[in-house]
C-alpha cells in the first residue's frame, strides 16, 4: 500500500508536465524591439526580426500582448491575443482608446470546416475582434460546430500558435481619426479644412481628408492636426460653451496641453474641462466645445 502511495503521488506530480504542451511561438516583425506581457506579467524583451518559444499549460487562460508604441503593461491601450485553451479557444482583443499594433495569430493547425483559421488586426479599423470593453469573461461549451466570431476554435491535445506582432512590419501611423463615442462615422473636423487661426472644429461625417487627421497620445498630449502647424485650441481662459477652433501650436501652452484619459475623455490638462460634443448633436458642422468634465458623460467620450 505504501509503494502504491508513492507510485500515485509519483504520477500525479508528473501530470501537469505531461499535460503543458502548448507551444507557442512569439514573432516580433515590428521595426524595433518590442516587451512581451502576458497577462500582464513582463516576459522580457523580444529583439526586432526575432521570436521566442513559450510553454503555456493546457489549461492556460489569459491575454499575450506587448506594450510598445503606448501600451500599458497592465493590459490597456494595446491590441492583445487572447486564448482559453481548456477548449482550444482564441481571439484578438483591442482597445479602442489606442491602437498600438497589429497582432496576428496562426494556429498550428490547418483550417477544416471553419476551425483553427487564422486570425488578424493589421490596424485600429479590423474587424472580427473583441473591444476590450467586451473580452469575453466565461466561454460556451465546444461543439460539433465553431463558435460565433469573433470567438474562434482550434480543437485538440498538443494544438499551439504563433502570435505575431506587427504582421504588417511597421507600427501604425500615429495619425488618427477621433469619433465621438455615439458614431464612429462621424469625426472631428477642422471646418473646410482651412489651415488658420481661429478656424472652428466641428462634427462632420468621416471622409479620411486631411481635415480630420490628428496626433493625440495617450496621456499629456497636443491634439495636433497631422502634417501642420495647427492645434486643437481651448482659448486662453477655457469656459462651459466655449467652441473649439486651432490655432498655431506652442509649447506649454494651457489652451493646447490636453489629457487623453483613461476613461476616454480628451481633457484640458488640470484645468477641470473637457472636449465636448456640443449638445450631442452629430449634425455636420456642429462645432465641439469645451465644457466642465462629468463622469460618466457621452458628450465627452471619444474613440479614435
Amino acid at each position: 500500500m505504501q509503494f502504491s502511495s508513492k507510485f500515485l503521488a509519483l504520477a500525479l506530480a508528473v501530470l501537469p508536465s505531461a499535460l503543458a504542451d502548448k507551444t507557442f511561438v512569439i514573432n516580433n516583425a515590428c521595426p524595433s524591439d518590442v516587451p512581451l506581457f502576458i497577462n500582464a506579467q513582463s516576459q522580457g524583451i523580444i529583439p526586432h526580426g526575432t521570436n521566442v518559444t513559450k510553454t503555456l499549460p493546457s489549461d492556460f487562460s489569459g491575454l499575450i500582448y506587448s506594450t510598445a508604441n503606448g501600451g500599458s503593461g497592465t493590459g490597456r491601450l494595446v491590441t492583445s491575443a487572447g486564448f482559453h485553451l481548456d477548449n482550444g479557444y482564441y481571439y484578438i482583443v483591442k482597445d479602442d482608446t489606442h491602437f498600438n499594433m497589429g497582432v496576428e495569430v496562426s494556429p498550428h493547425a490547418a483550417t477544416s470546416n471553419g476551425f483553427c483559421p487564422q486570425l488578424s488586426c493589421a490596424d485600429a479599423d479590423c474587424t472580427g475582434v473583441f473591444p476590450l470593453t467586451q473580452q469575453p469573461q466565461s466561454f460556451p461549451a465546444p461543439g460539433n460546430s465553431p463558435p460565433t466570431s469573433p470567438l474562434f476554435e482550434c480543437p485538440g491535445a498538443n494544438i499551439g500558435f504563433t502570435v505575431t506582432f506587427c504582421p504588417t512590419q511597421s507600427f501604425p501611423s500615429d495619425a488618427h481619426s477621433i469619433h465621438p463615442i455615439a458614431d464612429r462615422n462621424k469625426c472631428l473636423d477642422v471646418r473646410g479644412n482651412v489651415q488658420a487661426n481661429g478656424t472652428p472644429v466641428q462634427i462632420y461625417d468621416c471622409n479620411g481628408s486631411a481635415a480630420q487627421s490628428w496626433l493625440i497620445s495617450p496621456g499629456s498630449t497636443k491634439v495636433q492636426l497631422a502634417d501642420t502647424t495647427f492645434c486643437l485650441d481651448a482659448s486662453p481662459t477655457p469656459e462651459n460653451g466655449v467652441g473649439m477652433k486651432i490655432w498655431e501650436c506652442f509649447d506649454n501652452l494651457p489652451a493646447q496641453q490636453w489629457f487623453l484619459t483613461d476613461d476616454n475623455r480628451i481633457a484640458l490638462e488640470n484645468q477641470g474641462f473637457c472636449l465636448d460634443l456640443t449638445g450631442g448633436i452629430l449634425t455636420n458642422g456642429n462645432q465641439v466645445q469645451t465644457w466642465q468634465c462629468t463622469d460618466n458623460d457621452n458628450n465627452q467620450a471619444w474613440v479614435l
